[in-house]
């Protein structure tokens, strides 16, 4: 059965971790809407492609425009089925958004999927809603999910992991894994 699954983007959210998840789902059939605090549905927002260059973090590139297909203001959380939390710089100054953190809070404490990768990890913290969790995030995020109660999963950055309707992974590498867990979580299936 098809969801409805609401994406929280900002800008300077990580291009591919935005794009791709948002295309692939569409793809199976599930609706998603894509909004961000203060936009309007066509209003875009810029994007980063964070690559891994063998320095000690990740490199930042300019992305692509992503529009929007949504308005912020006018979503109600109670009427989609899923949440998808990209990762980039965007999570860092999202987490500042009262109305962000109570939409985060509304999908953990139903117990609806939240999907979460890279720095997306940073909206779940200050949401608090990683009290006794276990999740993956961009390395550099570990102190945040500890300090907000969690526990992070060290995994390869091509790996992502599920604990009940939380499924996250540490960057973009990881889209195949990640989407597949989500998927699974949703119970979408595909058929060969």
């Amino acid at each position: 059965m098809a969801k409805k699954i609401l994406m929280l983007v900002g800008d300077y959210a990580e291009d591919y971790e935005t794009m791709v998840p948002f295309q692939a789902l569409q793809m199976v059939g599930h609706t998603v809407h894509a909004v961000c605090p203060d936009k309007q549905a066509g209003d875009a927002c810029a994007t980063a492609i964070h690559d891994f260059e063998g320095d000690q973090t990740y490199s930042e590139k300019r992305g692509h425009n992503f529009t929007l297909n949504a308005t912020f203001a006018g979503i109600d959380p109670a009427a989609y089925d899923a949440l998808v939390i990209p990762g980039g710089r965007a999570p860092e100054y999202l987490r500042l958004n009262a109305r962000v953190l109570e939409i985060v809070r509304h999908f953990a404490q139903a117990d609806k999927p939240i999907a979460a990768v890279c720095h997306g990890a940073q909206l779940l913290a200050a949401a608090g809603v990683l009290e006794g969790k276990t999740c993956s995030a961009y390395p550099a995020c570990a102190p945040e999910v500890k300090l907000a109660g969690g526990t992070y999963a060290d995994i390869p950055v091509d790996q992502a992991h599920t604990d009940g309707n939380l499924v996250t992974a540490p960057a973009w590498p990881a889209h195949p894994a990640w989407l597949a867990q989500f998927l699974a979580v949703l119970g979408t299936r595909i058929v060969h």
